[in-house]
């Protein structure tokens, strides 16, 4: 079977992946982390939809049967013109502004993402669509995608870092909170601690995985036999990245390096 492709600029995406390898843990997963531009988030969007072509088409080439765009970023920057450039299924990410706006219970919900993300037409069409008489407040995170890249996800830097991103979250009194970044994710229990509890944080990885799911049981490419594998690819250094995605992925992991 060909592989199921899932890319980011770095190891965001992973915690998209952990949850396909979760419902779908037959299929071989093929990873690519951009990392020689990471993070999407601080570079134009011009730059982002290169990249994300650049990476989409060769995924696309070398066989994969659905690409998914595990990046809010380049989804927002680049999605239909990746689908357009690829003769593959690509699904994209949008933050889960609608989920937070179902299961807040005060009325006021927050969403932190990079400063692209938060500035996108995108996402102030979600909150248009999704929120209408829901207090929404948006809280740019520059720099908290480098934390979780450099495999700081515990440590004191990061919980300062949390804890003056989040004021605001916690001072407008907001009770569920959207992962709007898929680096995000690594830290929620971290994020979780300083938010304090009642605040439900709503990542979009498990919708996601599902939408993979009734892709490929639609086109008839679904794997359903044996342990699927996990490949990934960088365009940084394999050496330093390797560390930081065994870590996240819970186990050894083959890293190579990606020419793009």
């Amino acid at each position: 079977m060909n592989p199921l492709a899932v890319f980011d600029s770095g190891v965001g995406g992973l915690s998209v992946a952990r949850e396909i390898r979760r419902a779908l843990p037959s299929e071989d997963l093929l990873y690519v982390a951009d990392s020689a531009y990471c993070p999407y988030g601080d570079r134009p969007d011009a730059k982002v939809r290169e990249r994300a072509l650049a990476v989409g088409r060769h995924l696309a080439g070398a066989g994969a049967k659905l690409i998914v765009v595990a990046c809010n970023t380049a989804t927002g920057a680049a999605l239909e013109d990746l689908r357009k450039a690829v003769d593959v299924p690509v699904v994209g990410l949008e933050p889960a502004v609608k989920i937070a706006a179902r299961v807040t219970r005060a009325g006021r919900i927050g969403v932190m993402a990079t400063t692209s993300t938060i500035r996108s037409e995108r996402l102030a069409r979600l909150i248009r669509a999704h929120a209408d008489g829901i207090e929404v407040l948006n809280v740019p995170c520059p720099g908290l995608a480098d934390i979780v890249e450099e495999g700081h996800l515990e440590d004191q830097a990061l919980q300062d870092r949390l804890d003056v991103l989040t004021r605001p979250l916690r001072d407008a009194g907001v009770d569920a909170v959207v992962l709007g970044c898929t680096h995000y994710a690594f830290v929620a229990p971290a994020l979780a601690k300083v938010m304090g509890p009642g605040v439900e944080l709503v990542d979009s990885a498990p919708a996601i995985a599902r939408r993979v799911e009734h892709l490929l049981q639609e086109g008839g490419t679904l794997a359903h036999s044996g342990p699927g594998s996990m490949r990934v690819l960088t365009t940084g250094e394999p050496g330093r990245v390797r560390p930081v995605v065994e870590r996240l992925w819970g186990g050894p992991v083959n890293v190579d390096r990606l020419d793009v």
